[in-house]
């Protein structure tokens, strides 16, 4: 009777010992991560929420526009209506307009590329210190910088237009977006926009 035992048990871990062994390897690798990323000198590996502000260091941002007016407003959860597509969608930048159209960087900063696509019209992209990334879009074609050029923040870039196909519904206006290591965010949380 012990040797039919000893046989089933032997059995059992000849057909299931990978993948037991398997488990309990991936839960030994889980714990030791998760011990490692609460004992790393406390930092957080935990990008901010969009709705968190971060601290920029030195960093002042200046407005992309002159006394701008929010059209509509960023929104990484709720979703608004985009009539010129006929969808609901996150809108996770700025449509801005002003007076006089012109638009402005909001950091110093490089140029990263300067083009026109279908849905954002034409547009221009701004590498900032500190992993800030900021696009222009929907702007007229009579754009004032080129790729590579070496810019300052409240420096002309050039004037909004009526471009961007994906928000044609719009009057002329600035579609502005603002990322933070890649990802994009809320820049309500960087510039204080007076007109809402």
């Amino acid at each position: 009777m012990e040797i039919k035992k000893r046989s089933r048990a032997k059995e059992f871990f000849k057909r299931f010992g990978a993948v037991i062994g398997g488990g309990v390897l991936v839960l030994a690798l889980t714990v030791t991560g998760l011990t490692l990323g609460l004992t790393s000198g406390n930092q957080s590996v935990i990008p901010p929420d969009d709705d968190q502000q971060v601290s920029t260091g030195e960093l002042k941002f200046s407005l992309p526009m002159t006394n701008p007016e929010v059209i509509k407003d960023f929104s990484a959860t709720e979703l608004q209506e985009n009539a010129a597509l006929n969808q609901w969608e996150a809108h996770k930048s700025m449509d801005l307009t002003s007076s006089d159209g012109f638009v402005y960087s909001v950091l110093d900063g490089s140029v990263l590329d300067v083009g026109y696509n279908y849905m954002e019209g034409q547009y221009i992209i701004v590498q900032h210190k500190d992993g800030f990334v900021s696009t222009y879009a929907s702007l007229g074609k009579d754009v004032l910088v080129q790729k590579g050029d070496k810019i300052t923040a409240g420096q002309k870039l050039g004037v909004v237009s009526q471009t961007a196909t994906n928000e044609s519904d719009m009057d002329a206006h600035l579609h502005f977006t603002l990322k933070l290591n890649d990802k994009k965010v809320d820049p309500n949380n960087y510039i204080e926009f007076q007109n809402k």
